[in-house]
């Protein structure tokens, strides 16, 4: 996916819809759950359990209609944060004069 989506040198997951951070995250929860519930002992067991579960929830994906590798990335989360930070900043100054042109009145 990342040569897809023409991504060199960052987290894929920077870049992932949230739909799939989500599938990735229950995936993950799933197998927590059953290597506890069942028991799990071994790196092999905990592994092929998480391959199943991710395996399971790319089906549940397909089946409603969301094909992983179709969906077009997001903007870059880094990129974003510093969109708002300097956003944030623009904000403060502006308050900052419209509170130093309401005191002269």
């Amino acid at each position: 996916m990342k040569n897809k989506w023409g991504i060199k040198n960052k987290p894929l997951a920077d870049f992932m819809p949230t739909i799939l951070l989500k599938a990735k995250d229950f995936a993950t929860e799933i197998t927590i759950f059953n290597a506890k519930d069942k028991r799990m002992q071994t790196e092999g067991q905990i592994s092929n359990e998480h391959i199943t579960n991710n395996k399971t929830v790319r089906k549940t994906l397909i089946s409603r209609g969301i094909t992983p590798e179709n969906l077009p990335p997001e903007e870059d989360v880094k990129k974003v944060e510093r969109k708002l930070m300097s956003e944030e900043k623009k904000t403060l100054k502006n308050k900052d004069k419209f509170n130093s042109q309401g005191e002269g009145e």
